[in-house]
């Protein structure tokens, strides 16, 4: 997304043509060739699009390989909080590897019951980490936005009943899926009039759900005890961790009001601003051109 986060994540979990909210409202479980919806002319089962499956897990929630890794052994935990709780709450992802899964979940808390304040609150974020056993990773958090903002992290001296954790997050899940707390609507395919029309009835896809590292509650004494992090975070620095299970607690966490454009995506003032560092292969303007345009298109 090339630092311009929040626009990717605006269309991710947006509504309308280009979403994936578009691929599953018309009861979609396969990645599509194309965002136009085909009976007979696009593929309903072709990786096109998926790197925005990609991109989700390791950006959104935060979790993917290391870039000079050797058999799945180290992983980035890197998330990308958005400003604004009205853009997302939560989120969590699984990554696989050959000795076993690392998960990330993290999540605003304490949020106000008045959303209107979500651009703008004080707020806790809890995240959660589960490395395998002979595993190893590199966190890396977000800069925070005040100078009040606390960072600590904690390790549980047991290793957690991963099972019963799981096992407890589907039911949780299960239920909430069976509410049909997903997308209003659906489009259906009328053969008798050759036309999509949009039918008006609450559908389980699209149910929020939230990570089953939540379900894991070790007890107050299996757990270290929280130790101060803010230092590193502040200093740019990635802190190593091994096998086991993490709590990182962010104290004072200043939510902001997104930056918004007028019209198409191009007018975000941060795409024109003449101190724009756009990284290396986008300095040489005779090795590299583009159209703003174009690429606002193409999002």
């Amino acid at each position: 997304d090339m630092g311009f986060h929040h626009i990717a994540l605006r269309k991710a979990a947006g509504f309308g043509f280009g979403t994936p909210e578009y691929l599953m409202s018309h009861n979609a479980t396969t990645m599509w060739e194309s965002w136009w919806r085909s009976e007979d002319v696009y593929s309903r089962n072709h990786p096109m699009l998926g790197a925005l499956a990609e991109w989700m897990p390791s950006a959104v929630a935060g979790v993917s390989l290391y870039p000079t890794t050797v058999g799945g052994r180290h992983v980035l935990f890197w998330p990308r909080f958005p400003k604004s709780a009205t853009m997302l709450e939560y989120a969590s992802a699984v990554q696989g590897s050959p000795i076993g899964d690392y998960a990330i979940a993290w999540r605003f808390e304490n949020l106000p019951d008045d959303k209107s304040e979500y651009n703008s609150a004080t707020v806790k974020i809890r995240i959660r980490l589960l490395i395998p056993p002979t595993g190893i990773a590199s966190l890396r958090l977000p800069l925070p936005a005040s100078k009040k903002t606390k960072y600590s992290i904690s390790r549980s001296t047991l290793f957690p009943d991963l099972a019963t954790a799981r096992k407890e997050s589907s039911v949780k899940c299960s239920k909430r899926r069976k509410r049909r707390l997903g997308f209003p609507y659906s489009w259906e395919y009328g053969r008798d009039k050759k036309r999509w029309y949009k039918l008006m009835s609450s559908k389980s896809i699209g149910t929020p759900c939230e990570s089953f590292l939540f379900s894991v509650m070790p007890l107050s004494a299996q757990w270290s005890g929280h130790a101060d992090m803010t230092h590193d975070v502040l200093e740019g620095k990635d802190k190593i961790l091994s096998t086991g299970f993490y709590d990182i607690i962010i104290n004072n966490w200043q939510l902001e009001q997104e930056v918004e454009g007028t019209g198409r995506l191009g007018n975000l003032p941060e795409y024109s601003k003449a101190s724009y560092d756009g990284g290396p292969y986008c300095n040489d303007s005779s090795a590299f051109e583009w159209n703003i345009d174009d690429a606002t298109h193409i999002i």
